[in-house]
């Protein structure tokens, strides 16, 4: 679906040596004392506008954390991340307007939405908190955009399926506008061709809004599809870094072939060729 982008893009997020560790928890005296363990270790890169990233990697590899500090939850224990040349700071006032910049679509809408509001009374919940963002379209023309038939604006969470409830989330993250969108397995409960749909959906906001993209995922298939540029993270730290094909056609690492090799396509052409 996705072609390498090659001319030159400014820099929407820049991430440095970025660290993140979190203690055991073991309490003494009312305080955590447990020993630190590194989550994210020393992690540097960089998003350009309008491309699409993918950060891949095993559970436990520090993707979903590195994620979530990019979009300003969460504390960092070393490094910087700046977002639109702006360093993301504890700042009230600077990361609340930051973190509307920087989105996110979560794994699983049944926990991220309340199931008691319907889409409606969500999106009008994020019209009063961010009057000065929501102004740009329309429910009616928010849910076409995502492409789904605004009857369905009246209904519960309970009452859509789980790739309508990702539409639903992925409308309510585009309403705030913002210049970044980062998908956490936004796949991963849905069926293949769901699947496919909400992939060539994301694309098309994408290339309509000039949204960048942040795919975190460990399902290749997904990152071939989509990706342009690849990171690979292994125990906290990036162990290769490229253009999608450069990875999933030429890797370096030897844990990026495992992942590779972990497919079931190639697990299947390996027993299948010739002694």
């Amino acid at each position: 679906m996705s072609e390498a982008r090659s001319e030159s893009r400014p820099n929407l997020i820049e991430v440095e040596h970025l660290s993140i560790a979190f203690r055991s928890p073991v309490r003494e005296r009312g305080r955590l004392r447990g020993p630190l363990h590194t989550v994210v270790d020393d992690v540097s890169f960089a998003v350009s506008e309008g491309t699409v990233l993918a950060l891949i990697g095993a559970s436990g590899s520090g993707k979903t954390t590195t994620s979530l500090a990019v979009a300003g939850v969460g504390t960092i224990t070393h490094g910087s991340i700046r977002v639109l040349d702006e360093l993301l700071t504890a700042d009230a006032p600077r990361l609340r307007r930051r973190r509307a910049d920087v989105q996110m679509v979560l794994q699983d809408p049944f926990t991220s939405l309340d199931p008691r509001q319907s889409v409606r009374a969500g999106l009008r919940e994020l019209r009063k908190l961010h009057p000065e963002r929501t102004g740009w379209t329309s429910a009616d023309d928010l849910l076409s955009l995502v492409r789904l038939s605004p009857n369905n604006l009246d209904r519960l969470p309970h009452e859509l399926s789980g790739g309508q409830l990702q539409r639903v989330s992925i409308a309510r993250a585009l309403y705030l506008r913002p210049r970044v969108l980062i998908a956490d397995e936004p796949t991963s409960s849905l069926d293949v061709s769901t699947q496919t749909q909400l992939l060539e959906l994301l694309l098309s906001i994408r290339d309509e809004l000039g949204v960048t993209l942040v795919f975190v995922t460990h399902d290749i298939a997904v990152v071939d599809q989509v990706a342009d540029e690849v990171l690979v993270l292994r125990a906290g730290r990036i162990v290769e870094r490229g253009s999608r094909d450069e990875v999933l056609r030429s890797p370096s690492d030897r844990y990026t072939t495992q992942l590779l090799d972990a497919l079931p396509g190639r697990r299947l052409a390996a027993l299948l060729e010739p002694a």
